[in-house]
């Protein structure tokens, strides 16, 4: 059977209609925030700080159960054998559905993304009602989005969350074009806030936006060179768990005396319109509770603010938190609201977030930048300055690693998902030439005020290997890697925002952080933890894995000039890697001709701007470069794949 045969649109067309009807039905009681509380708060245990925590049977989004229907353009591009098996079952569980909404009892509560007078989806949650501990899931959904007003004009979406369907049937169903999703035989929140976050994604992709999986921030500097306080947008890409939520909200131990601060925005979800504004979402924000109270200072009050509410927490028999306790789940959570997030100031708290959640354009800043947040823990650089056609391609490639939040049996494997937005519905390839064109515009009509990084929230030094357990292949640790210290991933983002920090040409073929505020980055130098095979063997899996990715994105319909940029990038990384091997090559005859010459002391002081670091990735190769193609018979030749309607200029 053909993947386009298991969909049945009129099946999801005559369900819609017959749901319609059953939202008005006598089972259903419509209630507020307020009177949603006291049910909420019956099956809660209360803490020492006075905030009040639940725990869920499921600590995580069932992603691999989650699928979309509807016509081919929101389909899955790749559904797996367990997707397929949902898709072609999904008219009898929609059945299923129509009875349990007439037979159940359920609330509803109604509530508003967004605070601005463009796009406000209004957003209508159904919880069963027939088990009590379900309240909590409308409650703390319900303090993560605003009130709603007949001012702000919005679509209206629904989901549907019914824990009790039996967990041989648990799923997630996505009707986009009928602005409807519904989760099943899960209890975690979750998916109730990603539910309505895919969906308004999606809608806003349809309108001309663009629906990003980041965080924002006002950042406010003093300018290095010129000596004046200057302010930033900042844009936080990064899969789920990576530290979107941490460093929205981290004050980069700025002078705040001077002038200097961080106002957080969002640490989510944001629609980024043509004009670079971004459009926020929430006034809560779900995160995870893994918090260090001297390095993550305005969460942590929030966390021990009355208002939290915790989801898998660690809360003991006397009501004492322990946000580092991951016994029962490595994915605590909690619903923080965002005028909580405060920092100490003399004996004050001052509170950091912005006065909206919206991101200004361009023409009332001094700038932006869009930070792509990765977590690896091999040879990756703690900090990349990227180029735009590089932004572009750290967007198509997304590279990072699965979390306890997402895939909890893959925690910790390397993923690439397109924009770190594992919730696009359709062609990636379109979110992709869409972030494309707005990039291009921004950069066109602001010159020099659009900046990109990338920043690796993981280390260096890790060891895996696979081993097998019955017939599945699995990762295993053999050594931990050396983290990046939170302190020291602040001091590069301050650097780079102040414009004290040097990068220059590395491994990567990219300009990387060499020097932070005047101190050398050397002791986590990969050369440190891994022979030279050993960074070549990981540094061949990263460029054939970018490989890969970017043929089966470019099947979807990728620009032309993004393939191209993709191809420059990788015949870059090819000749990088064969001017290595010959040096390594030279360096080794030289050796051997003059091994009683002494070695030369290596200086501490910053390096002067290299040659290499302003090239260009599209340089030609040397003597060198084409012995080693040869050696490599048909490499060279290879080329990715033109997207649809692709021709030759």
């Amino acid at each position: 059977m053909g993947s386009s045969d298991i969909y049945d649109n009129e099946v999801y067309r005559r369900f819609y209609e017959n749901l319609v009807p059953v939202l008005k039905g006598p089972n259903i009681r419509h209630m507020k925030l307020d009177t949603l509380r006291p049910l909420a708060l019956q099956t809660a245990t209360r803490t020492k700080f006075g905030s009040y925590g639940w725990r869920s049977s499921v600590s995580s989004r069932v992603a691999p159960r989650t699928v979309y229907l509807g016509s081919e353009s929101v389909r899955l591009p790749r559904p797996t054998d367990l997707q397929r098996d949902l898709i072609e079952n999904a008219p009898e569980e929609l059945h299923r559905v129509l009875h349990l909404m007439r037979t159940l009892p359920f609330v509803c509560i109604s509530r508003q993304m967004g605070q601005n007078d463009v796009y406000n989806p209004i957003c209508n949650l159904y919880v069963s009602g027939a088990d009590q501990k379900n309240y909590r899931i409308a409650y703390m959904w319900g303090n993560t989005v605003a009130k709603p007003s007949r001012r702000r004009p919005g679509p209206e979406f629904t989901m549907i969350h019914i824990p009790e369907e039996h967990q041989l049937r648990q799923q997630v169903l996505v009707l986009p074009e009928y602005n409807l999703n519904i989760a099943l035989g899960t209890d975690y929140m979750g998916e109730d806030k990603k539910g309505f976050l895919r969906q308004a994604m999606w809608y806003a992709d349809e309108h001309g936006m663009l629906g990003l999986h980041a965080g924002t921030k006002l950042v406010t500097v003093r300018d290095a060179k010129e000596g004046k306080l200057k302010t930033y947008g900042v844009f936080m890409f990064g899969l789920t768990a990576t530290g979107k939520s941490t460093w929205a909200c981290h004050q980069l131990g700025l002078r705040y005396e001077d002038g200097e601060r961080t106002e957080v925005a969002q640490d989510d979800i944001v629609f980024l319109r043509q004009d670079g504004t971004a459009l926020g979402t929430e006034v809560g924000f779900f995160v995870k509770t893994d918090v260090d109270e001297k390095l993550q200072e305005a969460m942590y009050h929030a966390l021990i603010d009355s208002t939290a509410l915790y989801e898998n927490v660690m809360i003991d028999s006397d009501g004492n938190v322990d946000f580092l306790d991951e016994s029962l789940t490595a994915n605590g959570r909690a619903v923080i609201q965002r005028e909580k997030l405060r920092i100490r100031r003399g004996r004050r708290l001052v509170g950091i977030s912005s006065r909206s959640i919206d991101l200004s354009s361009l023409d009332d800043l001094d700038g932006i930048i869009l930070a792509f947040i990765t977590r690896r823990n091999t040879v990756m650089p703690f900090a990349i300055e990227l180029t735009p056609e590089q932004a572009i391609l750290a967007y198509l490639w997304g590279e990072s690693t699965h979390s306890y939040a997402s895939q909890p049996h893959r925690a910790g494997e390397s993923v690439r998902i397109v924009g770190t937005d594992p919730f696009i519905i359709g062609s990636r390839a379109r979110k992709t030439n869409r972030f494309y064109d707005i990039v291009m515009k921004l950069i066109d009509k602001y010159p020099g005020k659009v900046r990109f990084y990338q920043y690796n929230t993981g280390g260096v030094g890790e060891i895996l290997e696979t081993v097998t357990v019955g017939e599945i292949k699995k990762k295993r640790q053999i050594r931990k890697p050396v983290r990046v210290p939170i302190n020291l991933m602040a001091a590069i983002q301050r650097g780079d925002l102040r414009g004290t920090n040097q990068y220059q040409r590395g491994r990567l073929g990219r300009d990387e952080i060499v020097y932070v505020e005047g101190h050398s980055l050397s002791e986590y130098d990969p050369s440190n933890f891994y022979s030279q095979e050993e960074i070549d063997d990981y540094i061949r899996d990263i460029f054939d894995g970018r490989r890969k990715f970017t043929e089966e994105i470019a099947e979807e319909g990728l620009k032309p000039e993004i393939v191209a940029a993709a191809e420059r990038s990788l015949a870059a990384a090819r000749r990088l890697r064969a001017r290595v091997a010959f040096a390594r090559a030279e360096e080794g005859a030289s050796d051997e001709s003059a091994s009683a010459a002494p070695a030369a002391v290596g200086s501490e002081s910053p390096p002067a701007e290299s040659a290499s670091s302003s090239g260009t990735e599209e340089q030609a190769g040397g003597p060198e470069e084409k012995a080693a193609e040869a050696a490599r018979p048909g490499e060279s030749k290879a080329r990715l794949p033109r997207p649809r309607g692709w021709r030759q200029r």
